[in-house]
């Protein structure tokens, strides 16, 4: 089992995602620094909220993340985008001295399986809101749009899904229950 230093998150990180961070508090500071430093990776869990008596738990299951640019803004606070790796599966999490959660993770293997036919619809609305709203997933090819997972993926990050749900569908291990709940939610979501 592999043990990572988490950064709690309000968001989800998909694998394959970006997500820009900013970075103030010393623990985090230090997080990145290390991580950066060895080219090492730390967990992207969304925090569940406390209770009155604690901290906020980590979700069971997060996204590895790796730092893949940075920045410094005008106000000097540290910005980093990261790219979403492997998903996992909390196993065990500690708290260091300093606040800083560790956890012992179980990686869950990436399910990339043919689209299916069913679900062809959602390939060509994830297609034309790519084309609309640019960046790095907007040149994507044929192979990307005939991958469950990767089309279930991009889905989730792009329509307007709440936070509960957005990680509801990162737990989901089969890539075409994702899209079928996905498929299901679209006349609700307009």
């Amino acid at each position: 089992m592999d043990a990572l230093p988490l950064f709690p998150l309000r968001a989800v990180l998909y694998p394959g995602g970006e997500l820009r961070l900013r970075v103030f508090e010393p623990r985090y500071l230090d997080l990145v620094r290390e991580c950066a430093l060895h080219d090492r990776p730390f967990g992207a869990c969304r925090m569940l909220d406390a209770d009155a008596d604690g901290p906020a738990l980590p979700a069971a299951w997060g996204t590895e993340a790796r730092i893949v640019d940075f920045d410094v803004d005008r106000h000097g606070l540290l910005g980093i985008l990261t790219l979403g790796g492997r998903r996992f599966h909390v196993e065990r999490p500690r708290c260091r001295d300093n606040g800083l959660v560790l956890v012992e993770v179980r990686w869950i293997p990436a399910r990339p399986e043919p689209l299916r036919p069913e679900h062809a619809l959602l390939a060509y609305l994830l297609e034309r809101m790519l084309e609309r709203a640019g960046g790095r997933h907007a040149r994507a090819g044929p192979a990307q749009y005939d991958d469950a997972e990767w089309v279930g993926y991009r889905l989730c990050e792009l329509l307007p899904l709440d936070e509960d749900e957005r990680q509801r569908q990162l737990q989901t291990d089969c890539p075409h229950a994702r899209l079928q709940r996905l498929l299901e939610l679209l006349p609700d979501l307009g």
